[in-house]
């Protein structure tokens, strides 16, 4: 049995990228992480480095029962979970007409059925907490030569928000959030499918994951319903509000090439139909040369009420304000805010003291 001071989280696709970030900030804050995903040696590498701190197993997300087995098992070895993590992901750089049903079909049920399968999983098995769902920016303002990622995403966001709805309802101690990412420098352009003429990138401005896991942990701590990390973010939501016609036709000009880098395309690995099980378990891709450290993470609503009460002018003031620090700021602590909520209060453990508040 899990002692009471170390609380149990779940990474769906945490061997890699944002997943594996989010795990080693779950594993700082104290948490005992279970990890699924496809590549057994990136779990073995995992086990390996964090011994009994962490729980794997080799699940593909889009099947519902390998997911529910998973579950059962790590209630059964680990303890209730109060923390879920939702960011397990495929995606193919190649023009819709080049994806067949089954390509498209395969991405669709890692990125959405997956988080379907999640989340339908977590609630089955948490009494309370958080569970997280990683989006994207693309969710709001879709780019080309990625339809089925961007299909994807759109469904997550409004799957999310019903679902969202249907738990205050319940009156669940649960709390449901998205977290919108800007690009990334992840192994997805490493290993992903790609009929581009050049090796894809993260579309500028790239940033690290541990910017996004900051974003995740942020959504974890404030109950948010919606979180933006970074500014380019926030330029494709308002941006998409604003002025879908112009952010169309900037996309239609360099929405293809923003998306290609210098390199060879080559015959690099392809990871849509299974594992690349010769990566390492790492967050970072490899464009750690040109990727920012630091952006700015907004709670959603507060940026959106920023542009309705006070203008452009004064959702970018926000921005500069918020975007100083991805850390949160102000409020009671942890178990005030349960309290307040009527939730029960979480196992006694203490945070580390960069993230009390």
């Amino acid at each position: 049995m899990p002692r009471t001071h170390q609380p149990v989280a779940v990474v769906a696709g945490g061997t890699a990228g944002v997943g594996r970030a989010t795990v080693d900030a779950l594993l700082d804050r104290g948490y005992r992480v279970a990890v699924v995903a496809r590549g057994q040696s990136r779990l073995d590498a995992l086990q390996g480095e964090f011994g009994d701190r962490v729980w794997t197993r080799s699940v593909d997300v889009g099947d519902g029962t390998a997911f529910d087995r998973a579950a059962d098992a790590i209630v059964a070895d680990f303890g209730v979970p109060e923390i879920w993590v939702n960011s397990a992901m495929l995606t193919s750089f190649s023009p819709f007409e080049k994806v067949d049903e089954a390509e498209f079909r395969r991405i669709t049920d890692t990125t959405y059925h997956g988080t379907v399968n999640g989340c339908r999983t977590a609630l089955r098995v948490m009494v309370r907490g958080n569970i997280v769902n990683v989006g994207s920016g693309l969710a709001y303002t879709s780019v080309p030569n990625q339809a089925a990622y961007c299909g994807a995403k759109h469904a997550v966001e409004g799957f999310t928000q019903a679902l969202r709805i249907e738990i205050a309802r319940d009156g669940r101690p649960i709390t449901l959030s998205m977290v919108q990412l800007p690009a990334v420098n992840t192994p997805q352009f490493d290993w992903a499918r790609n009929r581009m003429d050049a090796k894809p990138q993260p579309a500028p401005p790239i940033f690290q994951p541990e910017v996004a896991a900051k974003g995740v942990m942020q959504a974890i701590d404030t109950d948010a319903r919606e979180v933006l990390v970074g500014r380019s973010v926030l330029q494709l939501v308002f941006g998409n509000m604003l002025l879908p016609d112009l952010v169309e036709h900037q996309l239609e000009k360099s929405g293809v090439e923003a998306q290609k880098s210098d390199r060879p395309a080559g015959d690099g690995p392809d990871n849509l139909d299974g594992p690349v099980e010769d990566y390492p378990t790492r967050a970072h891709g490899s464009y750690d040369d040109r990727a920012n450290a630091h952006g700015i993470i907004v709670d959603g609503d507060t940026a959106r009420k920023s542009l309705v009460f006070g203008g452009a002018a004064a959702l970018l003031a926000v921005g500069i304000l918020l975007g100083r620090s991805t850390r949160t700021s102000g409020g009671d602590d942890e178990r005030n805010r349960l309290a307040r909520r009527g939730r029960p209060p979480l196992p006694a453990y203490e945070r580390p003291a960069e993230y009390r508040r």
